[in-house]
């Protein structure tokens, strides 16, 4: 029988004493504003694990969950209300065994793994570990006003924060000091904070929750305060443990709002969005055309996992049931867009959609609409099919990660559009959001250079999309031409080859809550480093890939962080250790930086375009770089279905023993595959690529030794056997096997190798390029490369170049001998084709030596600049090749204003009334670069904003050769004056006409570079 609520309060008061109950603090202090905070606790009530504390008016109430995982609740009023109900936090279970006790100034609330303490005068919480080890205090009661409520933490001396779901810029390194907002502003750009979660985790241990619907704002400063815009306090809170305790903190955090789902198999392969009828960018066309599209993937040799056939407003669809069927037979599958709401579909997942991109379902009152559409529209899927449930929404709130992909929402491909969504979305994973991502290049602008280096990163997040219709030209990776639709098709087999590592990743998440795009700071937790910008524009995927994309118009990329560890080159097999700064990292156009950890064992598919190429005959092979002991438990279903809920999978696990550094024998042990599942593999052939960089006596298959093939050619040819390859990534053994069964474990051993590095680490050489080498168009030239010998001496080297196609190329040039750690130049000669494109091209040096013993290769790969024929007498700017061409909103205009994100989208070049036939319209900040070759003395122009813009925006112009500035403007606005150009340019073989933002909002800043002219030498 329950004590009556007042009886209890009066036993409480007199135990806390009736005159501090009844005067002074012992009430909540209240003003006439409605602005109050909790004052001194004048009843007390345990009620199992809940516990409910009367504060004056207001009444507080602690509920544990878990051991870990409590609530405290607030009524100002001293009413509790839960306007979000059950639709965020899922059914617990039953509530832990708690207990409690008084002390003079305060309760204590225990589990078996934490306290919460709660200090009587004023009421205020405390946590502490049952070691006695305080987590978080407040420093203040809990506030609140007429609209909010406030809690108040202190901050601890080296407290670094993450998460509050997709923070675009931030949120891979620390929040500290940053006020960060979790609401709906439509803001996608940088700066902006589409996909808001109320969640934020400390790396002192711990995570908090605002069950709410409310915006919430976090300052993260001394002190840390979260609001939430409402007159009650709802919040739950998550103690993790140990050096993993972020990731402790994610999976409780998703215990609680819902582990991230398993996307089908096809949903990790890229998505394509068009709208296909009716569509006014492109003319009449039909939903059955998609398949044409769909057919250029296959003929490109290019992976496609599902279409969006009418990603366009009033777009509609037609044929859906014949357009389903045609996308599948190429091993795609259909999604629609729900610009016009999800009420239909079931009848189209019924014709085969399988996939719901939201747009009704995030634009309505709130955030409780958009994570009811998200959860309408996967279940439409799942109870209308046997396929999962997978749906996209660029606005979501806490839950959502349960039923879909969030993605940053519709942006204008640029370098800046890249380097922002770096940090973007594996700061997202901190808030439990484990699919995150942005269209490749944007939805407008870009260019073939953005558009390749955009897709190059994104290759290594598990899902991607690209968005046709909306931009001036379609999108696809297809359409820039060479050499970049190679590029593309290079990354997207990379994506695709890694299919079962982000898949068994993916699975994870469901167990764990946390994705496989991480921040260094969630592996390495202890480097200090990690939270600052020194790792801002880099991201883990899964524990073994370290990603460093270039985000800048360069072929040189410098900054790139490598906590503690050993890391290997992926391209070049380069190995470096952490901790380490790399800067002048070479990469050109067509190379991501990207490295894997010393340990790593990597399932992947070799050579496929679609998961849908996979046959029972089809092998799985084993990426090595083996270094002590490690391994990777490879998780397998149909790909499709969810069977898999109900124990249809299998796990495989790889387990790999080496030395941890230098000689020795490595095993790889591939256990037998536990469980099963419709289409699995009874049996399989496997292949190996194991990075010693030393070469085995020999390789045994279970203990029986393995042919060694002599050659490439004849490892590609036989069916099983064994070939070590100097010359593939620093010196790789490369193993196949027949078919073996999947029911059975065995083991490879490489007797007499080494681990990663080889069996002298660091007698390797390196291979490099100086950056800024020219040649011309069809002149003979000689390009540099410098060998530097690693702690061994490297004798009887060689270095060889690989050029493009059409080029010549000179013998390899020898020496004798490059004594440790001492570099020696080398020259080779090389003649561009005549036809060469200006610009970047991308080179390969080959040095082949001897060192510790062994014969060995090193690789380089850099770029060298084709420059085009100087001008031969005055040539006006937009005239001239332009070496690069960088611009904030679209492409740079050649004798048209910027105009919109299209090409050839400008007006007539019009300043302050007059209109120019020649010229560059550019938006800031732009960047247009020319080769003057020394043959030019002037350049003349009038500069402004274009009168398109009608008085507003504000820039500065300025001229810069050959590194050094020349002249700058004064701020330019759309109201001011045209202002002339006449600098002086002799001697000048690289100018750069650059328009910069002055005032921070880019809106309006449509630079002209009207009559640009150089005036420059007659002649040959």
């Amino acid at each position: 029988m329950s004590t009556p609520r007042r009886l209890r309060s009066l036993v409480a008061l007199t135990a806390l004493g009736l005159a501090a109950a009844l005067l002074g603090p012992g009430h909540a202090a209240q003003a006439d504003d409605g602005t109050g905070a909790l004052g001194a606790v004048t009843g007390f009530h345990p009620d199992g694990s809940r516990y409910t504390f009367d504060a004056g008016s207001a009444e507080a109430r602690v509920s544990f969950v878990s051991g870990e995982t409590f609530r405290i609740e607030v009524a100002p009023d001293g009413e509790f209300t839960d306007p979000a109900g059950d639709d965020i936090v899922l059914p617990q279970g039953t509530p832990p065994a708690t207990r409690w006790k008084e002390k003079a100034d305060r309760y204590e609330l225990s589990t078996d793994r934490v306290t919460l303490r709660a200090y009587k005068s004023p009421l205020r919480f405390a946590l502490f570990r049952a070691d006695g080890t305080q987590v978080w205090s407040e420093t203040a009661p809990l506030s609140w006003s007429a609209d909010s409520t406030t809690q108040t933490l202190g901050r601890g001396a080296d407290e670094q924060f993450y998460g509050v779901g997709m923070q675009n810029g931030r949120g891979n390194t620390s929040l500290r000091g940053q006020t960060v907002e979790a609401e709906v502003d439509y803001d996608w750009d940088d700066g902006g904070h589409p996909n808001s979660v109320p969640f934020y985790l400390s790396s002192a241990g711990y995570g908090v929750f605002r069950n709410t619907f409310a915006p919430n704002t976090y300052t993260f400063g001394e002190p840390v305060t979260a609001a939430a815009e409402e007159r009650r306090f709802d919040a739950y809170y998550f103690a993790g443990s140990g050096r993993d305790s972020a990731k402790d903190v994610i999976g409780q955090y998703t215990k609680l709002t819902g582990k991230p789902f398993l996307p089908p198999v096809y949903g990790l392969e890229i998505g394509d969005a068009d709208c296909y009828l009716h569509n006014a960018n492109r003319g009449e066309r039909h939903t059955l055309d998609a398949l044409k599209i769909a057919d250029q993937y296959v003929e490109h040799d290019m992976p496609l996992g599902w279409m969006l056939v009418n990603d366009g407003y009033g777009c509609g669809y037609e044929d859906l049931a014949a357009t389903a069927k045609g996308l599948q037979a190429n091993g795609a599958q259909l999604g629609l867009w729900t610009e016009d709401g999800i009420d239909r579909i079931a009848d189209q997942v019924k014709a085969g959609q399988r996939v719901a991109k939201l747009d009704v379902a995030w634009v309505g009152a709130g955030y409780k609409f958009a994570l009811d559409g998200c959860k309408a529209a996967y279940q439409g899927i799942e109870e209308n099919s046997d396929a999962r449930g997978f749906t996209w929404a660029p606005e979501s709130w806490s839950g959502a990660q349960r039923c879909g992909v969030q993605w940053s929402g519709d942006q204008s491909g640029s370098w800046e559009y890249i380097r922002w969504q770096i940090p973007t979305y594996a700061g997202a994973t901190m808030s439990g959001l484990a699919y995150t991502t942005g269209d490749v290049d944007g939805i407008f602008g870009g260019s073939p250079k953005t558009y390749v280096r955009d897709l190059q990163w994104k290759s290594l997040l598990p899902v991607t999309m690209t968005m046709d219709g909306w931009a001036a030209s379609d999108k696809q990776p297809f359409r820039q031409g060479e050499p970049y639709t190679g590029i593309n098709r290079k990354y997207l087999k990379l994506h695709e080859s890694l299919l079962p590592y982000l898949y068994s990743y993916a699975h994870q998440a469901t167990k764990t809550g946390v994705g496989a795009v991480r921040p260094l700071a969630l592996e390495y937790p202890d480097d200090p480093k990690v939270a600052t910008d020194a790792a801002k524009y880099e991201f883990l995927t899964g524990e073994d890939f370290l990603v460093a994309p270039v985000y800048k118009d360069t072929a040189v990329r410098d900054g790139i962080y490598l906590p503690k560890g050993t890391w290997t080159d992926y391209w070049t097999g380069r190995v470096y250790q952490g901790p380490t700064t790399i800067d002048g990292y070479s990469a050109p156009l067509d190379t991501l930086p990207l490295f894997v950890k010393g340990g790593a064992a990597v399932p992947m598919w070799p050579g496929i375009r679609s998961y849908a190429d996979r046959d029972a005959d089809s092998p799985l092979a084993w990426d090595v770089y083996p270094q002590g002991s490690s391994s990777f438990e490879l998780y397998e279903d149909d790909g499709v279905t969810r069977a898999h809920r109900d124990g249809a999978y299998a796990t495989q696990r790889a387990d790999v023993t080496a030395p941890r550094s230098g000689p020795g024998d490595v095993r790889v042990r591939v256990g037998a595959s536990e469980g099963t599942y419709r289409g699995k593999q009874s049996a399989r052939p496997y292949a190996f690529t194991v990075h010693t960089g030393d070469a085995p006596s020999q390789v045994e298959l279970d203990g029986r030794k393995m042919a060694r093939l002599d050659s490439r050619s004849a490892y590609d040819k036989a069916g099983s056997g064994w070939f070590y390859d100097r010359d593939e990534r620093g010196g790789v053994v490369l193993v196949k096997t027949a078919k073996l069964s999947t029911g059975r474990a065995f083991t490879l051993d490489l007797r007499d190798t080494a681990a990663v590095g080889g069996a002298v680490p660091g007698a390797d050489a390196t291979v490099a390029a100086p950056v800024g080498q020219e040649l011309g168009a069809g002149a003979s030239g000689t390009v540099a490369v410098d060998v530097t010998a690693g702690g061994r001496d490297a004798t009887d080297v060689a270095v060889a170049l690989d050029a493009p196609e059409g080029w010549r190329v000179g013998d390899a040039v020898t020496l004798d001998r490059v004594p440790a750690g001492t570099t020696r130049r080398v020259e080779v000669a090389v003649t561009p084709a005549a036809g060469a494109t200006a610009g970047e091209q991308a080179l390969t040096a080959t040095a082949r030596y001897r060192a510790a013993g062994q014969q060995r290769t090193a690789q380089g790969h850099f770029a060298v600049s084709v420059m085009p024929p100087p001008p031969t007498g005055d040539a006006w700017a937009s005239d001239l090749v332009w070496l690069r061409s960088t611009n904030g909103y679209g492409p740079a205009e050649r004798d048209r204003s910027n105009g919109e994100s299209g090409a050839t989208d400008g007006h007539t070049l019009t300043l302050a009334g007059k209109t120019y036939a020649k010229g560059i319209g550019v938006h800031a900040d732009s960047d247009i670069e020319v080769y003057l070759g020394g043959r030019c003395t002037k350049l003349t122009a009038d500069v402004g904003i274009d009168d398109e813009i009608n008085g507003y925006g504000e820039v500065a112009f300025s001229v810069e050769a050959d590194g050094t500035v020349l002249w700058t403007s004064p701020k330019v606005t759309g109201a001011s004056a045209t202002v002339p150009v006449d600098v002086d340019v002799s001697g000048a073989r690289h100018v750069r006409l650059k328009v910069t933002d002055t005032n921070g909002s880019k809106t309006g800043d449509h630079g002209d570079w009207a009559a640009a002219k150089f005036t420059c030498a007659a002649g040959s």
